[in-house]
């Protein structure tokens, strides 16, 4: 008679479904900022931008193209309830983002902190970050 162990079966079928679990949960972040991208006209950098400062930049100059305050919000670091910044931060500078005039300047080269200023086309228009932390 020949037995199979249900044992290793069972161990051999979770581990590709964890696996697929964590893949689809990195492609549906990279499919949405594809699809952003897409939706988007690029924005104009100086400087030397990581990976990680160009995608949460663009990510706030989209978020203030299309007027999302939730969006915007959910983009503070923090925390607190930053929709009241949002909602300023919208009405100050969204229309500019929305005609693809915002650019965005990156100082230093980003390994571990880099200074952004995000300009909009009039000089009362110009919010500067303090270097933040990038990810590897």
């Amino acid at each position: 008679m020949i037995r199979k162990s249900t044992r290793r079966s069972t161990a051999a079928l979770a581990v590709p479904l964890m696996l697929g679990t964590a893949l689809t949960g990195c492609a549906d972040k990279h499919l949405d900022y594809l699809t952003d991208y897409s939706n988007h006209r690029p924005l104009r950098v100086t400087g030397h931008p990581s990976t990680d400062s160009l995608e949460a930049v663009q990510k706030v100059v989209w978020r203030l193209a299309d007027g999302d305050v939730e969006g915007l919000a959910a983009l503070n670091t923090e925390g607190g309830d930053a929709r009241p910044a949002a909602r300023a931060w919208i009405k100050e500078y969204g229309k500019a983002a929305a005609r693809d005039e915002a650019a965005a300047d990156f100082y230093e080269e980003g390994s571990v902190r880099q200074g952004i200023v995000l300009v909009n086309p009039e000089p009362k228009d110009v919010k500067k970050s303090g270097p933040a932390p990038t990810t590897r």
